[in-house]
Parts: C-alpha cells; sequence; structure tokens
C-alpha cells in the first residue's frame, strides 16, 4: 500500500485530497501548522494520522510521495527536507488529475465569486437526480457528510480555483482539472498577492478554455465582459449564457430572490421556490441547473431539488438569534460579494419591513482578512459595498496595512472602527435594537466574534 503524505492537510482542498485518496486506498498521513476540526475531526475518523507543527519527524521513513499545499513555501523545514532527500512529490491538483480527474466527465464551477455554493448546489442536483457525483468543494456542503468523495460515477464536481497550485507550479490549479463541463460564475480582479491585474486573471481564465473538448459545455453570463473578453481570446466548444434572451434566464416573483422562475430558450422551465435569498444565489442556481443539464438531468428535476438545497457554512449563515436579532454568518471578502450579500438582506428586511413583520436596520460587520483585502487593493470599493447597509463596523487587525479610519468619512451611513475585537462586540451590542439584522463578512474565523456577539446581546 502506498503511504501518502500531506503537507497543509486541514485547509479544505488538501482535507478533500486526503478524503478521496484514503477511500483510493492509500495510506494517508498528514501535518498542518495547527490541526483543527472540522476538518480534523472529518480526518481522524477517515484513520488519517494528523500531526501538528511542522516537523521533520512527522514524515514517517515510508512514505512515498508527498503532495504538497499551496500554503507551503520554501524555507519550511518539512519542505526542505523533502527536496533535500528528493523524496517525490507533487501538488494537490496535479495529484488529483493523475489519480481522479483523468478518466471522470468533470463539472468545474470558476470565478471570482458563487464557487463553492454553485459547486456544491450542482453536487446536490446530481446526487438528487441519482447520479452518484464524486466532488471537492472547498467549503462544508451540508446536504452532504463531507467536503470531498470519490463518487460512484463518471460524474465529478470541482470548485475550480484560480489561486496557485503550489510553490514550485504558479499556474492556477484549475488548469490540472481538464473539465467537460465547466461555469465561469463572473471574473473580477482579486488575489492581489499572486496577480498584477485583472489580465493575469484573464490569462489563466483562458488557459483553462482551450482545455475543453469541442463538445464540452462552457456556461457563463452574457453581461460580465470580463469574461467576454476572454472567451473572445478563442474558443472552441459550445457555449451557452445566463442574463441572455436566448439562453438561461430567472424572473424574480419576490424581491428577496426566495422565489424565482426559471427560462431558456425563452420557454418557462420552473419555479424555485427555497430558502436562499439574493440575486446572487438566482445566478448560481442558474448555472448549477445548467451544468447540470449538459450531464443529462432534466432541467425540471433540478428545479425540484434546490428547494431541499441547505446552503453551504458561511455563506449568509444564520448561526443565532437573540431578543430578535439576527446574527449571521458570511465568508463575503470582496467588495462585490459584500454588496451582493448586503443587496439580498437588505431586499428581505425590506419585504419584512412592508408587511409589518419587523421593523429593523442592517447592520454589517468586516473583517478585512484575505491577502487582497488586507493590502488595501479594494479599500476605495468598500464604501459603495456597504450602500445597503443602516450601519457598518469594521476590525482594523493587526495585518490590515492600511488606516480604515479612511473609510469613516467615505462611507455613508455611520462607519465604526475598532481595533479589539472585545471593543467591537460591545459597541454592536449597544447599538442592536429588537429586530436588527447582523451580518458579519470574514474568510477567517474573526476570533469568534459571532459567539461574542450572541453571548453579548
Amino acid at each position: 500500500m502506498q503511504h501518502i503524505h500531506i503537507l497543509g492537510i486541514c485547509g479544505t482542498f488538501m482535507g478533500g485530497i486526503a478524503a478521496i485518496a484514503k477511500q483510493l486506498g492509500y495510506k494517508v498521513s498528514g501535518t498542518d501548522a495547527n490541526v483543527y476540526p472540522p476538518m480534523s475531526s472529518q480526518l481522524e475518523q477517515l484513520g488519517i494520522t494528523l500531526s501538528s507543527g511542522y516537523k521533520v519527524e512527522h514524515l514517517a521513513e515510508d512514505v512515498d510521495l508527498v503532495i504538497i499545499g499551496n500554503a507551503m513555501s520554501r524555507g519550511n523545514v518539512m519542505v526542505e527536507h523533502v527536496l533535500d532527500r528528493n523524496i517525490p512529490y507533487i501538488s494537490g491538483p496535479q495529484w488529483l488529475l493523475e489519480n481522479v480527474l483523468s478518466e471522470r466527465w468533470v463539472l468545474a464551477v470558476s470565478g471570482t465569486h458563487g464557487k463553492t455554493t454553485t459547486s456544491s448546489m450542482l453536487a446536490w442536483i446530481l446526487e438528487y437526480a441519482q447520479l452518484s457525483p464524486g466532488f471537492l468543494i472547498g467549503g462544508v456542503p451540508q446536504n452532504f457528510d463531507s467536503s470531498a468523495r470519490l463518487g460512484d460515477t463518471p460524474f465529478f464536481v470541482i470548485e475550480a480555483d484560480e489561486y496557485d497550485s503550489a510553490f514550485f507550479d504558479k499556474r492556477s490549479k484549475f488548469v490540472h482539472y481538464r473539465p467537460r463541463t465547466l461555469v465561469m460564475n463572473n471574473m473580477e480582479f482579486d488575489h492581489g498577492d499572486i496577480f498584477a491585474d485583472l489580465s493575469d486573471i484573464q490569462r489563466q481564465f483562458h488557459h483553462l478554455i482551450r482545455m475543453v473538448p469541442s463538445n464540452g459545455l462552457i456556461i457563463s453570463p452574457k453581461s460580465d465582459m470580463a469574461i467576454t473578453q476572454t472567451l473572445d481570446m478563442g474558443c472552441w466548444s459550445e457555449q451557452e449564457f445566463s442574463h441572455d434572451d436566448s439562453g438561461w434566464q430567472a424572473v424574480k416573483r419576490v424581491a428577496d430572490g426566495s422565489e424565482f422562475d426559471v427560462h431558456f430558450n425563452g420557454a418557462y422551465q420552473g419555479t424555485v421556490k427555497w430558502a436562499l435569498i439574493g440575486d446572487f444565489n438566482i445566478d448560481n442556481a442558474l448555472m448549477a441547473i445548467a451544468a447540470a443539464r449538459h450531464a443529462g438531468v432534466p432541467t425540471a428535476v433540478a428545479i425540484e431539488a434546490l428547494p431541499e438545497f441547505i446552503n453551504t457554512k458561511r455563506r449568509l449563515e444564520l448561526r443565532g438569534e437573540v431578543n430578535n436579532i439576527r446574527v449571521y454568518d458570511d465568508f463575503a471578502h470582496h467588495p462585490t460579494a459584500i454588496s451582493k450579500t448586503l443587496a439580498g438582506v437588505r431586499a428581505r428586511v425590506n419585504d419584512e419591513n412592508t408587511l409589518n413583520v419587523r421593523q429593523g436596520k442592517v447592520i454589517a460587520v468586516l473583517e478585512p482578512r484575505s491577502n487582497t483585502m488586507k493590502s488595501g487593493i479594494h479599500k476605495d470599493a468598500l464604501p459603495e459595498a456597504f450602500i445597503d447597509a443602516d450601519l457598518v463596523y469594521i476590525y482594523q487587525g493587526e495585518q490590515v496595512s492600511w488606516s480604515v479610519k479612511e473609510l469613516i468619512v467615505k462611507c455613508q451611513q455611520p462607519c465604526v472602527v475598532e481595533q479589539e475585537v472585545d471593543s467591537l462586540v460591545t459597541k454592536i451590542a449597544n447599538q442592536a435594537s429588537p429586530y436588527d439584522t447582523i451580518v458579519v463578512m470574514s474568510n477567517g474565523s474573526f476570533e469568534g466574534i459571532h459567539d461574542k456577539l450572541l453571548a453579548a446581546l
């Protein structure tokens, strides 16, 4: 039995690789800087040996191959040991291609926003249609027991990230996936730590487009100029579009997006009534429906599946309600994602106000935590992103290289900046009133602010 050791095993992607390798019959172990749940619990239940801290002694003598995560860099003692001893190593995406994806019908979901949610929707639709897909999703899909599985049929759904593959392979992860069905949700500048500008990102996406076969399908919104420019660089595959009279369209029945009609080629396909809100989730749903149709799932079946879809954790997830004050957790860490999340919340709050069900404020709470956000690249777009909030609270973390207080004068609504999470919690709790909606946005743990807020309320 071949022994694989994974560096950076507790990330959702690398943890998914570990789970799939175990299902394939490999002996699997792994190391991370900190071994933490829920991924650690998930892996331990699979019988995978985990070690905390990057130490050479964690690498057993019988290891045949080391899979190195993209968080690893030169100077890491285990990386240096692998290189010095000439131990075979590979990136996670390359291993996945060679061991799983090369013989599968890959449905890849790419884009700046919505990858995790759309991938989860798509995997669920295929599961509902009894196609038992494999999948690897960079989040916790709540319709399944884990974030990854091998699957029993040719179909494999993967969240196709444009981030780089490893310190020794700076190509985007997704160039290793060779999709037959490719979703491109949207395209904006992000990941300023590895991309110089939008054209850098478009170049990587065009590498991906080149790999889709001529009888494959690329699905994208007609309204996204950056995607249009990228497709104009050359496309050799079949195409379908959303936001297009001759393609996929949605017509909202309710302002918050909890009910909408689906149309394709001008013909009504059915109505989705579900627990999710926001135009961005409608867009995600159209992409998932279209991709599933390419894999053979009738549109009516996909529409039937969506009301049973449970949104991915940390995607506008209700963490609790105290004194009629709702506290949501959302992964939004880009101005566009922040704007779309708050627009969806605002639509629901306005509906409730109109019906006199609730009369509350929308309170936005942000931790600028992504590498791009911490560097200040998106700071000028942030004030406009908060347009649908009544109050804004921002955490000035130690790693943020710019003064968040600059936003106070640029925001159209009251904006508070704090350098201590506990102080931030106190100020929010003092300001919140019954029927308010608090939306906490971060791509990290935000020092447990959700539980602290609920306790303070």
